[in-house]
C-alpha cells in the first residue's frame, strides 16, 4: 500500500504529461497552421506593392479566423507580422495551461511558430510583343485620329502602355522604377539569386528592328530592291513639271534654256503680298533604269558585326549616296497561298520559309537568310496600269527624279531576353519607345516567338537557365488595331505594289495610299498561324487588345490567339479600353505569372 500510494504521483505525472503533450502537439500545429495562413493572406494582399496597414490587417484578419482567441484553454495569444524585400514574416505565440502536469510543478508552457511568404517566380521568360504603330500615339477612343502628327497626344496610348509596362515589372521583378507610381506600390529586394527572370521587346508596326541583333552572317551579301540604276552613261530630258521662282510685282518672267535646265511659259502668280513667277521646268540629267535591281550591300558588314553604312550612285546627279541602315528587316521567300493550316513546309517551292520560326540561317541555303530593309535606296517609278493586266510596268526608262522616300516605318530596336537588374536601364528603354507606321501584326509575333523560343537562333541562351534549370516562357502580344497594309508601304515583304511576295493581288496604280483587302487577309492568316505556332511551343500567349474601336472579327481572332491552345474560353485575354484599364490587366497578367508560396 505504501509502494503504491508513492507511485501514484510519478504515475500521474506521466499520465498527464502524455495529456498534456497532445494538447501542446494540436495547439502548436493550430498555431503553425494559422501563422502559414496570415502570411500567405498578408503576402498576397501586398501583391507587387509596398507592405501597409491594410496588407498586415488582412494578415491578421486570417490568423484569427484559424485561430480564435482562447482556443484549446490557450492564455496570452500574440501574433505579429512584418516584411523585408518582398517577404512577409511572422511570429505567433501563445500560452498553454497544464493540467495533471501540475503535479510535477508544471504550470504553464509557452509555444511559440515562425512563418513566412514571399511572391516567388520560377525561372520565366517574359517577352513584350508591342504595337508600336501611329495610331499608338492617339487618345483611347478617338476614331478620328491615326497617328496625331507623328506626336504622342496627352494622355495618349503609348503613354498609358509605358506605365502599364513598367508596372508589370515592378510587380515581377520586385524593382522599384522611379518615374511610374503603380498601384500596387513600390517594392524593393528584387527576386532574389535562385531564379532567373528575363524580359525581352519586340516592337513592331509595319516592320521589327531586329537586325543589328544579329551576326551579319545571318544575311545575304545582296538583295533586289525596287531602286534606280543608271542606264548607261546616257544623259536626257525630263518631263515637265511645275517650278516657281520669287519675283516683284513689276518684274517680267523671261522663258530661258540652258544645257542642264530649261524654264518656260513663264507667268505671274501672286500669294498674299508675295509674287512668283510660275514655270513648266523641266532639267537635263542621267537617264535611270527604275526597277526592280540587285544590290549589293555587303560592305555594311564588318565580321560577325555591322557597319553604320554603304555608298550607292544613285543620288541624281549620278554621284555616290550614303545609305544607312537603321536595323529592320525584309523577311525570307515566302509562298502566295490562302492556307496556312498547315503552314506550307515542303521545300524548296512550297516551303513558307519567312514562317519557320526556328530555322537557323545557313549560308548553304541562301533561302534560309534575311535581307536589311533600306528605304533610301527604294524609288517608287511611274506606273499607269494595273500589274495584273499584260502592259510590262516592271521598268521605267526615264531622266525623271521619280519619289524616293517610301512610307517606311522602323520601330524602336527589339530587345533581346536579359535579366534587368537595373529597374533605370528598363525605365529609359520603355520611355524611349515610339509610335509610327501601319498594323503589321505577324512580324511582331514571328519575331517575338523568334526571340524567346527554346529551339531556334537563341537556343544556346533559351533553352536552359546556365544552371541548367528549365523555364516557363510567357508571351504578352498587344496591339490596339486591326490590322492596315498599304500596297505601296515599304515593309518586310518589299514593296507589295511590285513584289508580290504574298499575293499578287496590289490592286491599281490609284490603290496606293490605300488599305489593300487581300493584303490584310494575310497579315490575318499568318497571325492566326502564328498564334498557333506560338503555343504549340509550350509559350503562354496572353493578348491583350487595347483601345476599343477593334471590329468584331478582330477582336475575335485575337480572342482565339491567346491560350490555352486548344481554348474554348479566352482565359489569356483582356480587353482594356482605357489607358488605366490597361495597367489593371498587365497586373493581373503579372501576378498571374508569380506563383505564391509559403517558405522557411
Amino acid at each position: 500500500m505504501a509502494i503504491m500510494a508513492a507511485a501514484i504521483i510519478p504515475l500521474a505525472g506521466m499520465v498527464g504529461s502524455g495529456l498534456d503533450m497532445s494538447r501542446m502537439y494540436i495547439t502548436k500545429t493550430r498555431l503553425q497552421h494559422a501563422c502559414d495562413a496570415g502570411a500567405l493572406a498578408g503576402r498576397r494582399a501586398m501583391g507587387g506593392g509596398a507592405w501597409d496597414s491594410a496588407d498586415d490587417a488582412q494578415a491578421k484578419n486570417f490568423f484569427k479566423a484559424n485561430f480564435v482567441t482562447g482556443a484549446y484553454g490557450t492564455q496570452s495569444l500574440d501574433y505579429r507580422y512584418s516584411e523585408n524585400a518582398g517577404k512577409v514574416s511572422g511570429t505567433a505565440s501563445a500560452v498553454v495551461p497544464m493540467t495533471l502536469m501540475k503535479v510535477l510543478g508544471i504550470n504553464t508552457q509557452t509555444l511559440s511558430v515562425a512563418c513566412n511568404a514571399e511572391m516567388k517566380l520560377p525561372n520565366s521568360d517574359v517577352m513584350f510583343v508591342l504595337d508600336t504603330t501611329g495610331s499608338m500615339n492617339c487618345v483611347a477612343g478617338n476614331a478620328n485620329c491615326t497617328n496625331n502628327n507623328g506626336v504622342p497626344a496627352a494622355g495618349s496610348k503609348i503613354d498609358g502602355l509605358k506605365i502599364a509596362v513598367k508596372c508589370f515589372y515592378q510587380i515581377v521583378a520586385q524593382l522599384d522604377i522611379t518615374d511610374t507610381t503603380c498601384p500596387s506600390g513600390e517594392p524593393t529586394g528584387g527576386t532574389g539569386g535562385q531564379v532567373q527572370v528575363r524580359f525581352g521587346f519586340m516592337p513592331y508596326s509595319s516592320n521589327v528592328n531586329v537586325g543589328k541583333l544579329l551576326p551579319s552572317s545571318y544575311f545575304a551579301n545582296s538583295w533586289n530592291y525596287q531602286s534606280r540604276t543608271r542606264n548607261g552613261n546616257n544623259t536626257a530630258w525630263s518631263d515637265y513639271q511645275t517650278a516657281y521662282t520669287r519675283s516683284s510685282r513689276d518684274a517680267n518672267c523671261p522663258n530661258y534654256i540652258t544645257s542642264t535646265e530649261e524654264y518656260r511659259n513663264g507667268s505671274k502668280v501672286r500669294d498674299g503680298s508675295t509674287y512668283y513667277c510660275q514655270y513648266d521646268y523641266r532639267f537635263n540629267g542621267p537617264e535611270w533604269r527604275y526597277e526592280s535591281t540587285s544590290i549589293n550591300y555587303s560592305a555594311l558588314k564588318n565580321g560577325e558585326g555591322w557597319n553604320a553604312s554603304f555608298t550607292l550612285p544613285i543620288n541624281d546627279d549620278g554621284s555616290q549616296k550614303t545609305i544607312s541602315w537603321d536595323g529592320c528587316i525584309e523577311e525570307r521567300p515566302t509562298v502566295r497561298t490562302t492556307d496556312y493550316d498547315p503552314i506550307p513546309n515542303s521545300p524548296p517551292s512550297n516551303k513558307a520559309w519567312d514562317l519557320d520560326i526556328d530555322l537557323v540561317p545557313t549560308s548553304s541555303e541562301t533561302k534560309s537568310l534575311w535581307y536589311p530593309a533600306l528605304p533610301q535606296v527604294i524609288f517608287y517609278r511611274n506606273v499607269l496600269t494595273n500589274l495584273n493586266q499584260a502592259t510590262d510596268n516592271t521598268r521605267t526608262i526615264s531622266a525623271n527624279r521619280y519619289y524616293n522616300g517610301s512610307g517606311a516605318a522602323c520601330p524602336t530596336e527589339a530587345r533581346k531576353l536579359q535579366v534587368w537588374s537595373n529597374s533605370d536601364t528598363f525605365k529609359d528603354y520603355v520611355n524611349g519607345l515610339e509610335a509610327s507606321g501601319n498594323t503589321y501584326h505577324d512580324i511582331g509575333i514571328l519575331w517575338g516567338a523568334r526571340f524567346m523560343s527554346p529551339d531556334g537562333i537563341f537556343k544556346a541562351s533559351n533553352a536552359k537557365t546556365p544552371a541548367g534549370g528549365t523555364i516557363q516562357r510567357h508571351m504578352i502580344f498587344m496591339t490596339d488595331g486591326d490590322s492596315t497594309s498599304n500596297p505601296c508601304d515599304y515593309n518586310a515583304y518589299g514593296v507589295p505594289f511590285w513584289d508580290k511576295r504574298q499575293t499578287t493581288s496590289v490592286g491599281n496604280a490609284a490603290d496606293c495610299g490605300k488599305n489593300s483587302d487581300d493584303l490584310i487577309d494575310q497579315i490575318n492568316l499568318r497571325l492566326e498561324a502564328l498564334c498557333t505556332a506560338v503555343k504549340n511551343k509550350g509559350i503562354t500567349l496572353w493578348v491583350v487588345s487595347y483601345g476599343g474601336g477593334l471590329s468584331s472579327d478582330t477582336e475575335k481572332r485575337l480572342a482565339a490567339c491567346s491560350s490555352p491552345a486548344d481554348a474554348t474560353t479566352a482565359t489569356h485575354y483582356f480587353a482594356p479600353k482605357q489607358p488605366s484599364d490597361l495597367s489593371v490587366a498587365f497586373a493581373a497578367i503579372a501576378n498571374n505569372i508569380s506563383q505564391l508560396r509559403i517558405t522557411g
